[in-house]
């Protein structure tokens, strides 16, 4: 019937009313295409979001678990790809655990906002249709009823949804790319799981590539390249045209299958993680102490030094141990202004773990004490 109407929902009436005799002729009266496909579609969008919101909190919670067993391993914090100040490898962690938790949020909200159907009529005036029919229909699939439409539900409810699986992704992407960054052979502080009989390279058996981690990457790309499709399915000429139809054939299935996609994948990278705590302290230690400037800058300001002379003191004996190998302690005892106001309390400057020791702070906050 379709290759003759070139219609998909007439087709449809067509091949119902065939089997249901003289009833046909009641199927359909009043509504458009648009009351059907948009109120379908909405069922759809529910029942992958319920799919999508129980893998993400799976993944949450592994990540959780992670957070909590790497509490109290210390690694350097880097800025701008620059050794920085100490953290541990659990605070990062829990910074993946708070966004997830935004994430299903934002998804929970999105599912909310495309919960509506609608049963209005060519554009939407209830012209052949009573409004109440609509409310108690939709109410059948437990769906809203808007308050206006056109002849289509407003694309703007479309797009917030991809827009909540495209930040999805840009998660994924920014946890897939820290430890791809952390597994570089000059790192080498976290790896994603490399199975046994598995191959990094066709060329170089001693590869171990982060692969999954790229992909990740590589496909958070695709939903995020979808939300410009989205977005651009906002507008349509006047009460309606079918410009987004086909594109939102794509960008749907395709994004809500790529997130359900990566949300496997980051399951088994997280849950599996190779951390190297040794070489996390190797690496705390590489620049000789100088992670500390900013503590020693800070005390020699409360001794009454002027902040710009402090800065000019710390900077010359970091720049000095980090340029000749030497030690950033043994370079500041050398100045005999910081040794006058500081005396031994130098020594008490160097110790790691004054930086995280708030560390339970951020956990209480996120709700992962333990």
């Amino acid at each position: 019937i379709e290759k003759i109407t070139n219609h998909e929902t007439v087709a449809l009436i067509e091949a119902i009313s065939e089997k249901v005799g003289n009833a046909g002729r009641w199927i359909h009266v009043g509504m458009t295409s648009s009351d059907v496909l948009d109120t379908s579609f909405a069922l759809q969008v529910r029942d992958a979001s319920d799919i999508l919101l129980r893998e993400l909190t799976e993944l949450k919670d592994t990540v959780g678990r992670q957070a909590l067993d790497y509490k109290d391993t210390l690694c350097i914090g880097r800025t701008h790809g620059i050794h920085a100040e100490p953290v541990t490898f659990g605070l990062k962690l829990l910074v993946w655990f708070e966004e997830l938790k935004r994430d299903i949020e934002r998804l929970k909200s999105a599912r909310e906002t495309m919960l509506v159907g609608k049963i209005s009529g060519a554009v939407g005036t209830w012209a052949f249709l009573e409004p109440e029919l609509e409310i108690e229909a939709l109410g059948y699939l437990g769906l809203k009823a808007p308050s206006i439409t056109n002849q289509v539900i407003q694309r703007d409810r479309y797009a917030e949804f991809i827009a909540a699986l495209a930040i999805i992704a840009g998660t994924f992407d920014k946890i897939a790319t820290e430890i791809r960054h952390l597994q570089r052979t000059e790192v080498g502080e976290a790896a994603e799981p490399f199975g046994r009989g598995q191959k990094g390279s066709s060329a170089m058996p001693h590869k171990k590539n982060p692969m999954t981690c790229e992909r990740v990457s590589g496909l958070a790309r695709v939903v995020r390249g979808n939300l410009i499709v989205a977005l651009e399915n906002m507008t349509l000429w006047h009460e309606r045209d079918i410009s987004h139809s086909s594109a939102e054939r794509v960008i749907f299935p395709d994004s809500c299958i790529i997130i359900d996609y990566l949300c496997s994948k980051l399951q088994n990278i997280i849950g599996s993680l190779v951390a190297n705590p040794d070489a996390m302290m190797r690496n705390l230690e590489l620049t000789r102490g100088v992670v500390f400037s900013q503590r020693v800058l800070l005390e020699l300001v409360k001794s009454g030094m002027k902040r710009e002379d402090a800065y000019v003191i710390v900077q010359t004996a970091a720049h000095e141990a980090l340029k000749e190998g030497g030690d950033f302690r043994e370079s500041i005892r050398k100045n005999k202004d910081v040794l006058n106001r500081l005396g031994e309390k130098i020594e008490e400057l160097f110790d790691y773990w004054y930086f995280v020791r708030y560390r339970g702070e951020a956990y209480r906050r996120a709700g992962l004490e333990g």
